[in-house]
C-alpha cells in the first residue's frame, strides 16, 4: 500500500486549517512507515486530485451557501416597518431582528469554530474531535447547519407574534454560524498552497457581499409585497443551497477521508486490523469543548496585538451593520428615494468589494515576491500590506460619504463614496484574517472565533444606536465621527508590520 501523503495544508483560510502528516507528532508519522494496517492518503483519494472544474464547483457552492447566511443577517433591514405594524411594537424593537441574527453567528464559532479541527499536538483538541469520533466530517456540518437553518427560517417567516421572530432570528443565525465555521476549511482541503489564494478570496469575500445584497433584495420585496415575503424568498433560496451543497460539494476532509477507506477496508478484506489515524486520537468530549470555549477569551484577554486588530476588525463590521439603518435616513429622509431605489445605494459597497476582489492577482505576485526574499517562507506581517490600503480607503470613504450627505449634493456622490469604503473591507478582513491563522497558527480556529465574536458584538450593537445618533448628530456629524473613529484603528496594520515580529516572540499564543 502506498504511503504518498499530503505534506503541507494552507493556513491562508479565515475559519479553519487542515490536519496534514506534518502536523502529527514524530512518533505517528514512524508508525505509519512502519505499520502496513494503518491507512494512508493515496492519490486516488486526494481532495487535491478531483479535477479543476468540480473543485471550483464545490468552492463556488460553499461561497454562495455562505453568502446566503451572511444575507439573511441583513435582509431584515426593510421588514422593519412591517413587522412593526404586524406585531404592534416599535421599530426600535424589530432592528433587534438584525441584531440577533448576528449575534447567532458571532456566538456560533466560539464553540463549533475552534472544535473544528485537530491539530497534530496533543495539548489542542477542537470541536471536530467529536465528529471524527462520530465519522462524519465536513458534508454533515454542512448539511446538518444548512437543513436547521431551513427549518428554523419558517418560525421566523410565519412567526406569530414578535417574540418568536426574534427567538428564531437568534436561532438561525446560530445555525448558519455553523457552517461558516467550518467552510474555509474545504478551499484549503482542495487547492496546495501555490493555487489557494484565488479561490480563497472568492470565499473569503463572500460572506461579506452577503450583507450588501440583502438590502438591495430586502428593498425590492417590501416595496411591492408584504414583508412576510423577505423570509419567503429566503427560504426558497436556502432549500436550494442545501441541494446543491448535497450534490455537489464532496468531503474533503482528510482525516474523514482516511476514516471511512479504513472501515471500508476492514469490511472487504475482513480484516479488523485496519485503521486510520483518527482511530488512534485520545482525549474527551468534554476537554475538547472546554479548552474550546476558554481559548478565544484568553487569546483576547491576554494577547494585545490580536485584541487590537479584533477591535479594528469589529469597528468596521459594525459601521458595515449600522449603514443598513443609516442608508435609509441618508437617502430616504434627505433625497426622498423609495425603499427599493434605498435598496440599490448599497451597490456602491459591492462594487468596491468586487473591485477589491478584482486585485488579488496583483497581491499574489506581491506575497511571492515577499516569499522569495525569506526563502519561502515569509512573516505573517507581510500579509498586513495589504490591511495598510484597507485602513486608508475606509475613512476616506467614511470622510467622503459624511461630507456629500448634504441635500443639495447630488445622490450620486454618497454612493460613488461608498465605493472606497467597500474596497477598504475587503482588504482590512482578508489581510487581518490570513495574518491572524498564519501569526495564531497553533490556535487558528480560536483566533478566529475570538475574532469572529467581537466582531458580531460591535454589528449587533451598531445598529441598535445608529437611528439616535443620526438624530442627535446629524448625517454629517454622525457619518464624520465613524470616520474619525476608523482613522483613529487605522496606524494599526502599518504598526504591527513593524513591530509584529517582536511581539508574537512575547506571546504565549503566537508562532514564533
Amino acid at each position: 500500500m502506498s504511503t504518498s501523503t499530503r505534506k503541507s495544508a494552507s493556513f491562508d483560510q479565515p475559519h479553519d486549517a487542515t490536519i496534514t502528516d506534518a502536523d502529527m507528532p514524530a512518533s505517528q508519522n514512524a508508525e505509519a512507515s512502519e505499520d502496513p494496517h494503518l491507512v494512508v492518503l493515496e492519490p486516488e483519494d486526494d481532495p487535491q486530485n478531483m479535477s479543476l472544474f468540480r473543485r471550483w464547483l464545490a468552492v463556488l457552492v460553499i461561497s454562495s451557501a455562505a453568502l446566503c447566511v451572511t444575507c439573511a443577517s441583513s435582509i431584515a433591514a426593510f421588514t422593519e416597518q412591517g413587522a412593526a405594524q404586524t406585531f404592534h411594537v416599535s421599530r426600535e424593537v424589530t432592528v433587534l431582528g438584525i441584531s440577533l441574527f448576528v449575534t447567532g453567528l458571532g456566538t456560533g464559532p466560539l464553540l463549533v469554530g475552534p472544535l473544528s479541527e485537530v491539530y497534530g499536538t496533543h495539548q489542542i483538541l477542537h470541536a471536530m474531535a467529536y465528529l471524527q469520533q462520530s465519522r462524519t466530517g465536513r458534508n454533515t456540518v454542512y448539511r446538518i447547519s444548512y437543513a436547521l437553518f431551513f427549518i428554523f427560517t419558517f418560525p421566523v417567516a410565519f412567526a406569530p407574534n414578535v417574540g418568536v421572530f426574534l427567538t428564531f432570528r437568534l436561532i438561525t443565525g446560530f445555525c448558519g454560524s455553523a457552517f461558516l465555521s467550518v467552510a474555509g476549511g474545504s478551499v484549503s482541503d482542495m487547492f496546495p498552497n501555490s493555487t489557494i489564494a484565488n479561490p480563497m478570496a472568492v470565499y473569503t469575500m463572500s460572506p461579506f457581499i452577503g450583507p450588501v445584497v440583502g438590502p438591495m433584495i430586502s428593498g425590492f420585496i417590501n416595496q411591492n409585497l408584504y414583508w412576510e415575503w423577505t423570509y419567503r424568498v429566503q427560504l426558497c433560496w436556502i432549500s436550494a443551497e442545501f441541494l446543491m451543497l448535497v450534490m455537489f460539494v464532496p468531503e474533503t476532509y482528510v482525516p474523514v477521508i482516511l476514516n471511512k477507506k479504513a472501515r471500508r477496508l476492514r469490511e472487504s478484506t475482513g480484516d479488523p486490523n485496519f485503521f486510520a489515524p483518527l482511530d488512534r486520537r485520545e482525549g474527551s468530549i468534554a476537554s475538547a469543548i472546554l479548552i474550546s470555549c476558554y481559548t478565544p477569551f484568553q487569546l483576547v484577554l491576554f494577547d494585545r496585538m490580536a485584541l487590537l486588530l479584533d477591535s479594528w476588525n469589529a469597528l468596521v463590521l459594525g459601521i458595515l451593520y449600522l449603514a443598513f439603518q443609516a442608508f435609509p435616513i441618508i437617502f430616504e429622509g434627505v433625497h426622498g428615494f423609495n425603499m427599493q431605489m434605498t435598496g440599490l445605494t448599497f451597490i456602491g459597497i459591492g462594487l468596491g468589494m468586487l473591485s477589491a476582489i478584482c486585485t488579488q492577482p496583483f497581491w499574489n505576485r506581491l506575497f511571492a515576491r515577499e516569499a522569495a526574499k525569506y526563502n519561502g517562507d515569509p512573516p505573517p506581517e507581510t500579509r498586513l500590506i495589504m490591511g495598510q490600503v484597507g485602513a486608508i480607503l475606509v475613512p476616506m470613504g467614511l470622510f467622503w460619504l459624511a461630507f456629500t450627505t448634504y441635500s443639495q449634493v447630488h445622490w450620486i456622490a454618497p454612493v460613488i463614496a461608498s465605493i472606497p469604503f467597500g474596497s477598504g473591507i475587503y482588504f482590512v478582513f482578508t489581510s487581518t484574517f490570513t495574518y491572524l491563522v498564519t501569526a495564531y497558527r497553533p490556535i487558528a480556529a480560536s483566533a478566529m472565533a475570538s475574532n469572529s465574536a467581537l466582531r458580531s458584538a460591535f454589528a449587533a450593537a451598531f445598529p441598535l444606536f445608529a437611528g439616535a445618533m443620526y438624530d442627535r448628530l446629524g448625517t454629517v456629524g454622525a457619518t464624520a465621527l465613524l470616520a474619525g473613529l476608523a482613522t483613529i484603528m487605522a496606524p494599526l496594520p502599518f504598526i504591527f508590520y513593524r513591530i509584529g515580529a517582536r511581539l508574537r516572540k512575547n506571546s504565549r499564543f503566537a508562532a514564533h
